[in-house]
């Protein structure tokens, strides 16, 4: 929009031209919105509207200013509020209507929800005088994680005593708390002889484990319990393919489960570095354990065997077993997986060297045949690599200490300790806890003292990498290349 003071308005209208001659300018009949010049130059002009933009600090400006604030204050003090209008809530329900509620909304339906239950009838409904009644009732029940197998019956109709009956009779062929949620339980109630006591269990059915189904059929007053076995393939799957774009993708388009894929992947990196060490013309080969009913199901297991056959020829066959009380992988040939690198056994610094040193507390320079490492008392300390404890007790100006043997003549020892958490003889893994620090023996504080030997002879313990490697022998390599040999002799489930 254009301001009056730039362009007047009404200008080039033509006012000027059509007055009389003679009469001054003055005298014109001013154009419709604007006021003759004479009385414009003489009258204040006062304008509501302020530019705020111009003039900045001129009193016409703060007199806009005031009037802008004092419009939005209005605006603000007159506008409504943001408090929540109050309203009337209904009393909550009691806690059996509640329950009676939920049991016909949408989220007991879902997994494990309870079955059986109504809504309560309101006073609109009248109870029929007699009514004729089902002479039996056949429904279908679900048993829910973390439920139990009375709790159901008893939710289905069945009397409490009924039920608990016939959760004794199966408990006594197999643990009620062994049955997986998600079971289905066909339950047949029979005839009652009045409304006021519940429906007899006249017959329940429903399969126990993969190869086991259980019947209970009423005889006379009593329950009784068949047992009917099923014939079950325990023949393992072996699966294999060629890699691909992805191994991933590959495996589980062959029909591998992915948490089996998932083990599969695990496998291999304890041999190969992923995904850079395969490459897409090589093939795996799984093999799973499978079993297979006689009725048609079929339920698949754990990963048995990983294989990897590269383009070159060679062949990468792992299978998992149980060696010095932990499972892992080894090659066919017997040998496990190679660990590396030696574990600091605390997380704190080096506060003394190895090397010639002054000693604090003997006052004279001798050999200080480890490092002492920072902790704080109580820290737990951990053995830096496998190996099996040569000595276990209080050793000397070492204090409580613990020496490990690692195999190819290779020593730790860790002193100084508050508590031992370890005995002669044991074997440990990299990791485990053997001990506590401590300031026992010719200590001025809490640390850790560590000295690594090699063939008897100290050395310095941060210049050292350690590596062990699981190896098979006697009686567990030839059950174990035999096992690896029934296996591969397993069918190729897909190709």
């Amino acid at each position: 929009m254009y301001q009056v003071e730039d362009i007047q308005l009404g200008a080039g209208s033509g006012a000027a031209a059509l007055a009389p001659a003679g009469l001054p300018q003055a005298a014109t009949r001013p154009v419709f919105g604007q006021r003759g010049q004479a009385a414009a130059a003489n009258a204040p002009r006062f304008d509501l509207v302020v530019d705020l933009g111009q003039r900045i600090g001129t009193p016409e400006w703060l007199r806009g200013f005031v009037t802008c604030f004092g419009l939005c204050y209005a605006a603000w003090s007159l506008g409504p509020g943001f408090q929540p209008l109050p309203g009337a809530v209904p009393a909550p329900l009691p806690d059996a209507q509640f329950e009676e509620a939920r049991a016909v909304a949408i989220a007991p339906l879902a997994y494990g929800g309870d079955t059986g239950r109504r809504m309560a009838p309101t006073d609109a409904v009248e109870p029929l005088t007699e009514s004729p009644e089902r002479p039996i009732v056949d429904l279908r029940a679900t048993l829910g994680r973390d439920d139990g197998l009375a709790a159901l019956l008893e939710r289905a109709g069945v009397a409490q005593a009924e039920a608990a009956e016939a959760a004794r009779l199966v408990g006594g062929v197999v643990p009620v708390a062994d049955i997986r949620p998600g079971t289905l339980m066909d339950i047949t109630l029979g005839r009652r002889p009045n409304r006021t006591v519940a429906r007899p269990l006249d017959k329940l059915a429903f399969r126990a484990r993969f190869d086991l189904r259980i019947e209970l059929d009423r005889a006379g007053n009593a329950l009784t319990l068949r047992q009917i076995p099923i014939s079950v393939d325990e023949t393992p799957l072996r699966i294999q393919g060629l890699v691909g774009d992805s191994l991933y993708r590959s495996a589980r388009a062959a029909g591998v489960p992915a948490t089996a894929v998932e083990t599969y992947l695990r496998a291999l990196a304890t041999q190969l570095n992923i995904p850079g060490g395969i490459s897409s013309n090589d093939r795996f080969d799984i093999i799973l354990s499978h079993r297979r009913a006689a009725t048609g199901e079929t339920e698949t297991g754990e990963l048995l065997y990983a294989g990897l056959t590269r383009a070159n020829g060679h062949a990468l066959q792992l299978m998992q077993w149980d060696s010095d009380g932990r499972s892992q992988w080894f090659e066919a040939a017997g040998v496990g997986r190679e660990t590396g690198g030696m574990t600091r056994p605390v997380p704190g610094g080096v506060t003394s060297g190895f090397g010639m040193r002054f000693h604090p507390i003997l006052n004279y320079s001798r050999m200080h045949q480890g490092v002492d490492l920072r902790a704080s008392y109580g820290t737990p300390i951990i053995a830096v690599s496998d190996g099996r404890v040569e000595f276990a007790g209080w050793h000397g100006g070492h204090g409580n200490a613990v020496a490990l043997n690692h195999g190819g003549g290779l020593e730790t020892l860790y002193g100084h300790m508050s508590r031992i958490a370890v005995h002669v003889g044991e074997s440990v893994h990299r990791g485990t806890v053997i001990g506590f620090v401590g300031s026992t023996g010719l200590s001025t504080g809490p640390h850790l003292h560590f000295e690594v030997h090699r063939n008897g002879v100290p050395v310095n313990p941060l210049g050292q990498t350690f590596a062990s490697r699981a190896q098979l022998a006697g009686a567990d390599l030839a059950a174990f290349r035999d096992r690896l040999r029934r296996l591969l002799g397993t069918p190729v489930g897909a190709n």
